[in-house]
């Protein structure tokens, strides 16, 4: 329509310079977009006239006065227009619309010009472009465009400088520069509208040269910089160009045609680009990636060349190779590879299990392929790519399922390939290993067993480092033992890593760079909370040192360097497993060890091989080897010289002794001889100095502490050690040179800012020494009558002092190492390791009148209890630097002294009670001031040093709270939220909660009632109420407080105390809790609770079980304990009685409220477990009822039967009715009234009574009229042998076989009732029995018969309590942490075993059978699935078929739809993508109805195709129709972006917004996908924005139909709601 009025207006010879001014606008104003295109459209016909050789209608002077308008437009309109358009910066439809109009007019105006023109434009732009990347926010300078406005005016001007090559090449240079440094959302622009055009636009030579540049230059910044950004922007560039680049061309005939000039396949960091791509965390990058390699592979196939032409010499670095020979093979290699990749893109493993076999085949391929031809075609890092795209699924079933397959990768024996993986292995494989979740058992695992992940990963150690050439296993090793230093790891991979380790075959592959590194794991890797799994990943590392360690390249030093790492509490403890194999290596070594190169060796003669003896007596003369005292105070030793020297030395004599004939006791003389010199000194010598005489006490304190047996060894297993006793006997000489040196340091000489920290050394020692000799009289009498009375009464004297006015550091340290030496003191005589005689007896008086001192007489208050250390200040500036360190430790110093104050009143208060001389009213008054001070002490004290008040307090508040109960209550309460405090620090946490329940539930307090003290009981109910709730997150609370109760309560000694017992009725809730404790962890506790189940059930074998002191906090410990408690109940006591009636009625009660609350629950599910453990203890407390109670709740028990149970749950529940009729016959008649009930009420619960009856054989023996009842139950059963229900009839079929098997014998007998109907029961059984024949119900007839409870299950001989808690839930399908196997119950002392209740099953028939129910539908073929099943194979093609475009495009007139008055929006709507007629139809119909302006198909065959007819119902009648093929989109989209149309695809990318979001300009393209591909890699760029549809769904996308009706819809709504906005807003149109 322009066109034609401006021919018709220019061939008026109308006054052109007035149509210049009519149609042009002021500078400094926005025309509209109109007005702007009228422009346009008016110099565009100009050009035909000023081409014209003819001056007749244009003389050469109108010429020239045209082209000066014509340059004038461009510099007085045209560029500023787009300054203005700059200035804006916004993303609106008139900025958008705007910008096209103009750069349209620049691309008209420019050719006009003078032929220079172009390129002074040109210049003016590109600055504006260049400096794009130093704007803020996208926001230019003054008189700059912004880099999408200068990136649309460069694309226009381009084919006006496509004969100036240098110009060109500027831009390209500019264009290349901002897609490395705008933001994303610039960089498709600026690759779609200025690099694409200036590729279009050049020829020849100069487009050769510039795809070299680009492909280069993106070459040589992914080689450069190797990040997710410059992947992501260079796969973008890349495959935008992929038509250029890879296109393929005619070859001559000649058979010696030359190659490509450029070609990327050629360049290895091409193919690096696309392996990272395909690895990409961006989807599309991985699709952008996928894409290149399928185009690459088809130009390939298509030209039949090899690639490389020629063998390379780093034929190893060729990531891709083309051989047309294999063309077949290689075409099925890739499209397998691509199937996998593009599988990998769904999230559930049910859809990608099935194509995983394609990994194998890749493999295989690979494999086979190498063997027979010599070379490998497949590289194996595109192997990798497959493994790393599974282990970064965000479907961690997917990552497991990558994992275990790598694992157990056959092609990893061979060498070549295990060196191909290994830096992988060392780095991608190491990461994903740290995944905790990898390590949960697997199905059909057992609670123990080794994860299968777990397992796997030995094997594959052992398999990939035996396969791996030798010379690169120890770089592959260290590479992998330093990966565990560079992230954080949890406790369940490090642990299962270094089992794997441990396994590997020994050999020497590790140096002292390899025991740095295990150093550095041990000291910043392994410091998980879990202690037994800190451990045992200790005890595994350092098997694995020992195994791999290459001795000659480390010396003995840094052995012994490297075991300080090791703790003695956790792993390397003497006389455990390790211990002796690290001996045992020692020997085995000796010699072998690279010597040491001392200072002294300097002669250059070759250094003599060194022993472990020599080195150990090197080590302790360099150890005691010391300067002369420098007269000030000097530091306390490093205690770390004294660990490794010790380690050293016991290391040595136990290897020794090992070997015949050695005498233990030469061999320690001869070691300690230096250490026993210094020792017999320490106490007359007074020149030794001071270092001297620590660092020995500091050796001598850790031999006695590393050289003991483990804290945790079993009792009844202690082995005499001739080693210690060697070394007691030998410092048994020099005990008195020690103590009369500690002594007289503690009496009066320890006062240096150090000397804190130097008296913990010496009362270390002096405990030790004192344990040690007990037993030794002559030593034994010289402290209780000489050394403790002395020490005693010099520290009181030293606490007497009064208090300076400026404290010195003299006077305070003096005052904190007396009060630390009253502590130790008390502790050891509470210890009863010393006796208390007159002259210690009279010591501990005036201690004990001393903290009770008052104030003043008329303050009531104890002035010496809480007595705090007052900061010292520094007397010498010259001491700054020595006391500053005491000072900024003197937090720790004021607390240690606070709490040694308690140790010693906890210990006073129980050995002589308050003082008689006190003054304070009286007693209680007394006890209330020290309790008052003990709650002071809790909000002073750090949580981890509040024992000793809690002792104190234990001993205290019984005696205090039937007078002060409100000072009682707030202890308990203050003390229990400090408890509650530390629940996340392990540390503190478990001392101070057993300290706390000991002194909240003393028995005194236990005994408390309503009317006693109500406030008190009230809080300890409520505390009892919380500890419960906290135990079901953090395990082993509740076991704390039941162990302490249920001793309290039933003493294991027997010494029960009526009166003590009598309080569980006020705590009841605490058993009955107890009973169905345990809680449904999350996956991450459960699986840290397997693994240490794990690491207990290895036993000995890791020296972790040994040195670690086991809590036993297992979750199913309050259930063992409250049983065992249960199972020493008597039941001929009145109490006991009454305990186990009312604990089974709040069980029963809990069943029916779960029943009532909950008719159906998931198999289980916390309900369903609850429900399974009430009936358990149900089971266990039966024997021991009374008949009369029994008779009460025996209705309770029918109840429950009728309610909907698991099937875990019915077995108890029958078991216990079998029981029942069994111990008490006479109540078989309400057994047969269950019978009678409204039949709509039983449903198939009836089949738990039927249950019964098939067990009648077991019941029968005891009752009377034994016919009467046979006939009875026949009558009964059958009743329900007919019935509708399936299961019912099963269920009655099968009690009338086993029913009538016992009264058949006694028809033929002739018994009264039962001859006669011998006949219709055998005929009905036989009928019924053949209706079973055939089919499914074959199969369940079959099944229920084998049933564990009906076959091998016998209700009398197999009731034990195997069978109760662990056989039973194992074969009812319960998960296996309900499982309690009998072992557990062993270890609790106090359960009680008898011969009518054995621990064990007598006969192991029932604990050989096999899981499951009958009621399940062939479970194991249901759900059968072929974990390597063949796939359909769905190729995605890279390309559609192309054909030949039609010369021209025209719209479908609009005639029909004007008639009927429809109107059309701007919404273009492109489908050509599409090849499915029926989502095509829909999408017409679609169309249609909401009036979108055109539907572009890719063609317009599909209209007369009967599926597109039968959804579209002829709207295409109605409906402008457009054929664009697909090879054509590109051109199109770029023909309407320069029409100021709006891209929009609907993809899913890391920038995409939200349909709910994104509002949708006027004149909108929507581009849609290809129902399986989606939207090709290479339009991808082209969008302006992506749109995607929130979901919330698992399925991963919306068919295409669908999809785009939403968009058309949502378009649709915005722009009928903004035009019905217009309208109200101009009522008068």
């Amino acid at each position: 329509m322009n066109s034609v009025l401006v021919n018709a207006v220019l061939s008026s010879s109308p006054d052109f310079h007035l149509l210049f001014e009519s149609l042009t606008w002021p500078s400094d104003s926005w025309p509209g977009t109109e007005r702007v295109e009228a422009l346009t459209a008016f110099i565009e016909g100009l050009g035909p006239i000023l081409a014209e050789s003819d001056t007749t209608r244009c003389s050469a002077a109108k010429r020239r006065s045209i082209i000066a308008q014509v340059d004038s437009v461009v510099w007085t309109r045209c560029l500023p227009l787009l300054s203005k358009i700059s200035a804006e910066a916004g993303e609106g439809t008139r900025c958008r619309e705007s910008t096209a109009a103009a750069c349209r007019l620049l691309g008209v105006c420019v050719p006009l010009c003078d032929r220079a023109a172009p390129g002074r434009v040109a210049l003016s732009v590109l600055p504006s472009l260049q400096q794009a990347e130093e704007e803020e926010e996208g926001v230019p300078g003054p008189g700059r465009l912004s880099a999408e406005v200068a990136s649309e005016a460069m694309a226009a001007l381009v084919p006006s400088l496509a004969a100036d090559e240098q110009l060109t090449l500027i831009t390209l240079s500019s264009a290349l520069s901002c897609i490395k440094t705008l933001p994303d959302a610039m960089v498709s622009k600026i690759i779609v509208r200025l690099l694409l055009t200036v590729l279009d636009c050049c020829g020849g030579a100069i487009l050769t040269r510039v795809l070299k540049l680009v492909l280069g230059d993106m070459c040589s910044w992914h080689r450069a910089d190797r990040t997710h950004v410059v992947a992501e922007r260079t796969l973008l560039c890349l495959t935008a160009l992929s038509e250029h680049l890879l296109k393929p061309h005619s070859l001559p005939s000649s058979s010696s045609s030359p190659r490509r000039e450029v070609d990327p396949r050629l360049s290895v960091q091409f193919w690096r680009m696309v392996q990272d791509g395909l690895t990409h965390r961006d989807s599309v990058s991985r699709k952008r990636a996928l894409y290149l390699l399928k185009m690459c592979v088809a130009l390939s196939e298509e030209e039949g060349l090899d690639c490389p032409l020629s063998p390379s010499e780093e034929a190893d670095d060729i990531l891709f190779k083309w051989d047309p020979s294999r063309s077949k093979l290689l075409r099925e290699f890739w499209e397998d590879y691509a199937l996998v990749m593009e599988t990998l893109e769904e999230n559930q493993i049910h859809v990608v299990r099935p194509v995983l076999n394609r990994i194998d085949t890749l493999i295989q391929t690979t494999v086979n392929e190498g063997q027979a031809v010599g070379q490998v075609f497949f590289h194996p890092s595109w192997l990798l790519c497959v493994y790393q795209r599974m282990f970064h699924s965000e479907n961690k079933s997917l990552m497991r399922e990558g994992v275990c397959h790598l694992l157990e990768l056959q092609v990893l024996r061979q060498p070549a390939f295990a060196l191909a993986f290994s830096q992988f292995i060392a780095g991608p494989f190491m990461d994903v290993l740290s995944e905790t979740s990898l390590f949960h058992k697997s199905v059909g695992q057992s609670v123990g067993d080794c994860p299968e992940l777990g397992a796997k990963l030995q094997v594959f150690m052992i398999t990939f480092f035996t396969s791996l050439p030798s010379a690169h296993r120890g770089r592959m090793l260290l590479q992998m033992i330093r990966q565990l230093c560079s992230k954080h790891w949890c406790a369940a991979p490090l642990l299962f890593l270094s089992q794997a380790l441990s396994k590997l075959p020994p050999g020497p592959l590790l140096g002292i760079e390899g025991l740095a590194a295990l150093r550095e794991v041990l000291c910043c890797t392994v410091i998980t909370h879990q202690v037994l799994l800190r451990g045992a990943t200790q005890c595994f590392l350092l098997n694995s040192a020992l195994c791999l360690i290459d001795v000659s390249a480390v010396t003995l030093d840094d052995v012994f360097s490297f075991l300080v790492h090791f703790r003695a509490d956790e792993s390397l403890s003497r006389g455990t497993q390790i211990w002796n194999q690290l001996c045992s290596w020692l020997l085995d070594n000796e010699g072998s060890f690279k010597p040491r190169i001392t200072d002294g060796d300097s002669t250059g003669a070759a250094p003599q091989k060194e022993t472990v003896r020599g080195y150990v007596q090197s080590e302790m003369h360099s150890y005691l080897r010391v300067p002369a005292s420098a007269g000030h105070t000097e530091r306390v030793p490093d205690s770390r010289e004294a660990d490794k020297l010790t380690r050293a030395m016991l290391l040595c004599v136990d290897m020794e002794r090992n070997q015949a004939g050695d005498k233990i006791g030469t061999t320690l003389e001869a070691l300690l001889s230096p250490l026993l010199d210094t020792l017999s000194r320490v106490g007359t010598n007074i020149y030794l100095p001071l270092r001297k005489s620590d660092k020995s006490l500091q050796l001598l304190l850790r031999l006695f502490q590393l050289g003991g047996a483990p804290s945790c060894e079993r009792v009844g297993e202690e082995r005499v050690d001739d080693v210690m006793v060697a070394m007691e006997r030998l410092i048994y000489k020099l005990a008195d040179p020690i103590h009369e040196f500690i002594l007289r340091r503690l009496l009066g000489e320890m006062q240096g800012p150090f000397d804190v920290e130097r008296a913990e050394l010496y009362l270390c020692v002096l405990r030790q020494m004192v344990v040690l000799y007990k037993s030794t009289p002559q030593h034994h009498s010289k402290f209780q009558q000489t050394y403790f009375p002395k020490l005693i009464k010099c520290s009181l004297k030293v606490l007497q002092e009064p208090n300076q006015q400026i404290p010195s550091v003299a006077n305070q340290v003096a005052r904190a190492v007396a009060m630390a030496s009253l502590a130790t003191v008390c502790g050891l005589v509470e210890q009863e390791v010393i006796g208390m005689q007159s002259e210690t007896l009279s010591s501990f008086k005036s201690l004990n009148d001393y903290f009770y001192t008052l104030v003043s007489s008329s303050c009531q208050s104890l002035g010496n209890l809480n007595k705090r250390l007052q900061k010292p200040k520094i007397d010498d500036l010259r001491d700054a630097g020595v006391q500053g360190g005491l000072l900024q430790d003197w937090g720790r110093v004021a607390a240690n002294f606070l709490r040694d104050q308690w140790i010693c009143l906890s210990f006073l208060i129980k050995a002589f009670g308050v003082p008689e001389s006190v003054e304070i009213s009286n007693h209680w008054a007394t006890l209330k001031a020290a309790v008052s001070c003990g709650v002071e002490a809790l909000a002073l004290l750090p949580s981890g040093l509040v024992l000793p008040v809690l002792t104190f307090m234990e001993i205290v508040l019984p005696q205090l709270l039937l007078h002060e109960e409100a000072l009682c209550v707030e202890a308990v309460t203050l003390t229990w939220e400090l408890v509650q405090g530390l629940s996340t620090n392990a540390l503190d946490f478990w001392p101070a909660l057993k300290g706390f329940v000991s002194m909240a539930f003393h028995r005194k307090l236990l005994q408390l009632t309503d009317t006693s003290a109500p406030t008190l009981l009230a809080a300890l109910k409520q505390i009892a109420t919380e500890l419960m709730e906290l135990s079901q997150s953090k395990s082993g609370v509740l076991g704390v407080l039941l162990q302490h109760c249920c001793q309290t309560w039933l003493p294991t000694d027997g010494g029960s105390d009526a009166a003590v017992f009598s309080t569980v009725f006020s705590h009841i809730n605490i058993l009955t809790e107890a009973c169905v404790f345990g809680p449904v962890f999350r996956r991450d506790q459960r699986l840290i609770q397997d693994v240490q189940t794990y690491v207990e059930r290895l036993g000995e074998e890791c020296a972790a079980n040994v040195a670690v002191t086991s809590d036993n906090r297992d979750d199913q410990l309050p259930r063992t304990c409250v049983l065992a408690f249960l199972s020493r109940l008597d039941s001929s006591d009145l109490q006991h009685e009454r305990l186990m009636e009312e604990l089974l009625m709040d069980l029963l009660k809990k069943d029916n409220n779960i029943s009532k609350s909950k008719v159906r629950y998931y198999s289980n599910s916390l309900q369903h477990r609850v429900k399974n453990r009430v009936w358990q203890s149900l089971l266990l407390l039966l024997p021991k009822l009374r008949e009369e109670f029994v008779a009460t709740v025996l209705n309770c028990v029918f109840e429950a039967a009728f309610c909907s149970n698991h099937a875990s749950v019915k077995y108890l529940i029958e078991w216990m009715m079998i029981l029942i009729l069994v111990r008490y016959p006479h109540h078989i008649d309400s057994f047969w009234a269950c019978f009678t009930r409204d039949h709509d009420k039983t449903k198939t619960s009836i089949c738990t009574f039927l249950s019964v009856l098939v067990h009648f054989n077991v019941i029968i023996p005891n009752l009377k009229d034994k016919a009467v009842h046979l006939r009875k139950a026949l009558d009964i059963i059958l009743q329900w042998c007919f019935n509708h229900n399936f299961s019912v009839r099963l269920y009655a079929l099968l009690a009338l076989k086993r029913v009538w098997s016992l009264a058949g014998s006694q028809a033929e007998e002739g018994a009264d009732g039962l001859r006669g109907m011998s006949t219709v029961i055998k005929a009905c059984l036989n009928q019924a029995e053949a209706m079973q024949s055939t089919g499914n119900a074959n199969k369940n007839w079959t099944r229920i018969q084998d049933h564990f409870f009906f076959g091998a299950f016998d209700p009398i001989s197999d009731y034990s309590v195997e069978t109760i808690f662990y056989t039973f839930p194992s074969l009812s399908e319960m998960a296996d942490d309900e499982w309690i196997p009998p072992w557990k119950f062993e270890k609790l002392l106090c359960f009680s075993e008898s011969a009518s209740f054995p621990l064990r099953n007598p006969a192991p028939d029932l604990s050989r059978l096999q899981p499951g129910d009958w009621i399940q539908q062939d479970k194991g073929e249901q759900n059968k699935e072929e974990r390597w099943a063949e796939v359909q194979k769905k190729i995605t093609p890279w390309r559609l078929g192309i054909q030949e475009q039609e010369p021209e495009l025209q719209l479908v007139p609009q005639q029909r739809a004007a008639r009927l008055g429809k109107l059309h929006g701007a919404l273009l709507v492109v489908a050509s993508l599409i090849d499915k007629p029926t989502n095509l139809g829909g999408l017409c119909r679609t169309c249609e109805i909401f009036g979108a302006s055109t539907l572009v198909l890719d063609s317009l065959r599909h209209v007369s195709d009967k599926h597109f007819q039968s959804l579209s119902v002829s709207s295409e009648l109605w409906l402008p129709l457009l054929e664009v093929k697909p090879m054509e989109l590109t051109d199109f989209l770029q023909v309407k972006k320069s029409e100021g149309y709006c891209i929009v695809g609907v993809e899913q990318t890391a920038n995409s917004q939200s349909l709910q979001d994104y509002r949708f300009p006027e004149k909108t393209l929507l581009l849609l996908g290809n129902e399986r591909e989606g939207i090709p890699a290479n339009l991808l760029q082209m969008f302006d924005v992506c749109v995607e549809i929130p979901q919330q769904g698992v399925t991963r996308s919306l068919n295409v139909h669908v999809s785009a009706a939403l968009l058309i819809w949502e378009y649709t709504r915005q722009h009928l709601t903004s035009a019905s906005d217009e309208v109200d807003s101009n009522p008068e149109n």
